[in-house]
């Protein structure tokens, strides 16, 4: 089993009067390759993944596949709360040749944890691609304990953890107890340095759209173990991150990509609306701070 490593984007869907548009994907994950990202997730949460018709699920993994080139592992987010829709979703998209899965907990029907194990096991038994499972209790309302993790990892092909637990004793417990091999990527944003000190193997962090050598220099720093170079990169990320989770995931983040020129328009699908103008001046002002500004920063209003 490769360990999986870096720092992760969990691809934004750039919208343009609300179709896809995959220049702006494109653009978006040539930048992204270029600053260091280890990989990508395209149809998490971040990229709106409940908003999408299926057409549209396809045309974001060939596009994100194709551009991507195997420069680096695609690992597609398919997840959901009925198991039989998810394998069938796995089977479709298994069409297409990216390396594993994303799968989160089940949403809103609050499975037992056995109800869990038997929900992972099952989409294991129908991929031979590699899994990692996403445990976001926060936005789902059921917590994977690491009981259940460490179940789970038994199997072949689960290789590892987005771990959104929101609780930083069961992150390290899950640190101390996991199996060799076992990935642990943490998805708490402002928690990347914390974990990287404890022995987590990197992030699928939304945040690093933004300032991604940032980032990637955070991650380098710590595996060479240069605590002091990597808290010095990490301390204008700590401001920034709180800003991008202002308001629901992706609308800062993809107000931010804009105003850099990085995507075409800053669109998202409903429920989700547009940034609020008061938030909108804080990204800017952090977005000026940063020391290295994407050349192209677009004009206030």
């Amino acid at each position: 089993m490769t360990t999986l490593t870096g720092v992760w984007a969990p691809l934004v869907t750039p919208f343009k009067d609300g179709r896809l548009d995959l220049a702006s994907t494109r653009r978006l994950i040539e930048h992204l390759l270029a600053q260091g990202v280890a990989g990508f997730i395209p149809l998490g949460t971040t990229g709106e993944s409940p908003t999408l018709d299926d057409d549209e699920i396809e045309t974001m993994v060939a596009e994100t596949v194709a551009v991507v080139a195997g420069r680096v592992p695609v690992f597609v987010g398919i997840g959901g709360n009925a198991t039989h829709k998810v394998i069938r979703a796995v089977r479709r998209l298994s069409a297409h040749p990216f390396q594993g899965i994303l799968s989160v907990c089940p949403y809103y029907n609050r499975p037992t944890q056995e109800g869990l194990r038997a929900h992972f096991t099952a989409i294991a038994s129908e991929t031979d691609r590699q899994i990692l499972i996403y445990n976001i209790p926060y936005r789902t309302s059921v917590n994977l304990t690491n009981d259940t993790v460490l179940r789970m990892a038994e199997l072949p092909n689960i290789v590892g953890i987005k771990d959104s637990s929101g609780n930083l004793a069961q992150s390290l417990e899950l640190l101390a107890l996991r199996p060799k091999g076992f990935s642990v990527l943490t998805g708490e944003d402002a928690l990347f340095l914390t974990m990287l000190a404890n022995g987590a193997d990197g992030g699928i962090l939304a945040s690093c759209h933004l300032a991604t050598d940032a980032f990637v220099a955070v991650a380098d720093r710590m595996a060479a173990n240069d605590q002091h170079g990597a808290l010095a990169r990490w301390t204008p990320l700590a401001r920034l991150i709180p800003k991008l989770f202002g308001e629901p995931n992706p609308v800062p983040i993809k107000y931010a990509l804009w105003r850099q020129g990085l995507i075409s328009s800053p669109e998202c699908r409903l429920p989700l609306t547009p940034i609020s103008s008061a938030l909108a001046r804080e990204i800017d002002q952090e977005l000026a701070q940063l020391p290295h500004a994407v050349e192209g920063f677009r004009r206030a209003g």
